[in-house]
């Protein structure tokens, strides 16, 4: 930690979307256990929504109550291109006005807010996906990949999402020796082109379908499967999320040591 900051007490605030399923929870609550953090360093498991009792504002009472004066807030979301991560950073006081109408208010908070990365294409955030697409593939060289996210509809997340997962399926690809890649966004429903363009371009392969989403939840179990429905080529899916994997710690781990090395 740089000279001069013997005065300041950093703590972590980590934030999640946040679910109704109690795995979901656990699974996030699980991989923020699982960081190895300096010793002595306060963290707290946030949400955004519905786990009530730990909501943002929750996470940075408790962490002021320990007298934190520097809050390093890691944005727990796959991709910038989330609509939350601009809400949120608007209530902490990032961000002069919301890009959209949003029910969050500004939070209580005195810390100084040291913002990091989302996940996005980060080589972390790729290694965890090759390992969950391992057991799906038997040959690389004939089979191809369809990255699936959630999207965003307006415009400027659209595109920020379109990059990312642009970004991911060429990763992917490269990395994994793949024959080739899509990337597809379920908000606006871009599944069949992806699926058609691979089919033209590569008769013959297998098609892994790689869900971009940070826990196991009504997306990957209902969404994306119906929306492939019906194909009658051949496609493999196992609904693996990048959640759970020690990947995922150490990404919060990185994020949280490029703050303390300022």
């Amino acid at each position: 930690m740089s000279q001069g900051m013997e005065e300041r007490k950093f703590g972590v605030l980590v934030i999640s979307h946040g679910s109704r399923e109690e795995k979901w929870v656990k699974l996030v609550d699980d991989a923020v256990a699982e960081a190895r953090l300096p010793d002595g360093l306060p963290v707290y498991s946030s949400y955004l929504e519905i786990v009530e009792g730990r909501l943002i504002q929750d996470g940075i009472d408790h962490l002021e109550a320990e007298g934190v004066t520097d809050i390093i807030v890691i944005p727990l979301f796959v991709s910038s291109g989330s609509v939350h991560i601009d809400e949120i950073r608007y209530a902490l006081g990032l961000a002069e006005e919301p890009t959209l109408p949003t029910d969050l208010e500004r939070m209580r908070i005195r810390a100084r807010v040291h913002w990091t990365s989302v996940m996005d294409d980060h080589p972390l955030i790729v290694d965890v996906l090759l390992d969950k697409l391992r057991p799906l593939s038997d040959n690389p060289a004939q089979e191809t990949l369809i990255v699936v996210g959630h999207g965003a509809r307006e415009p400027g997340f659209y595109d920020r999402w379109r990059h990312v997962i642009d970004s991911l399926a060429y990763k992917l690809k490269e990395r994994g020796g793949f024959r080739g890649a899509e990337a597809a966004l379920l908000a606006p429903d871009e599944t069949q082109a992806a699926m058609n363009r691979l089919i033209r371009a590569h008769p013959g392969c297998t098609v892994l379908l790689v869900p971009f989403f940070m826990s196991e939840g009504y997306f990957t179990r209902t969404v994306i499967p119906a929306r492939f429905a019906g194909y009658a080529y051949e496609y493999r899916y196992s609904g693996e999320t990048l959640l759970p994997h020690p990947g995922v710690a150490r990404w919060i781990e990185e994020q949280v040591g490029a703050v303390l090395k300022q």
